[in-house]
């Protein structure tokens, strides 16, 4: 793989894993249910929760600071066919950090193109309808300034 390969895969991955982590629970659920039964995993780190530092800039591009702590929890396994899953939820739901970890597992060997059609792309649609939704709420109260040139007479 030349290094262009490597950048690709890794945004693809980062791509999936925060898809996955941003799901619902109960759409990654129904999703990961649609899959059939899932393989047998060993926990590399079990599910824990825990809480990080979630940092801000204004207005996007200033000097970071700390806005807060996030509560979240993470997980580690590993497939017998030795793919290496690991995800980062927020909240402390267990079962849905270990779905997403398995989804990450599954997305790395051969059953990768169906993993993309059953989970991934409904989870996708689902979140472009959320923030569609979202800004549609948005626009909703956007108010227009203009200024009226006055004459005068």
């Amino acid at each position: 793989m030349d290094g262009t390969e490597d950048i690709t895969a890794t945004a693809d991955r980062r791509a999936w894993m925060g898809l996955l982590a941003r799901a619902r629970p109960d759409a990654l659920a129904a999703c990961a249910a649609a899959l059939g039964e899932m393989p047998q995993a060993d926990w590399l780190r079990p599910p824990e929760t825990g809480a990080v530092m979630v940092r801000g800039r204004m207005g996007g591009t200033g000097a970071p600071f700390n806005l807060g702590e996030m509560t979240v929890t993470r997980c580690a396994l590993r497939l017998a066919t030795g793919e290496v899953g690991h995800a980062c939820v927020q909240g402390r739901d267990r079962a849905h950090a270990r779905r997403a970890a398995l989804c990450d597992a599954l997305l790395q060997g051969g059953r990768a193109d169906e993993v993309r059609r059953v989970v991934l792309d409904p989870l996708a649609g689902a979140e472009a309808d959320r923030r569609a939704s979202r800004a549609g709420k948005a626009a909703a109260t956007k108010v227009d300034f203009f200024t009226l040139a006055r004459g005068e007479d």
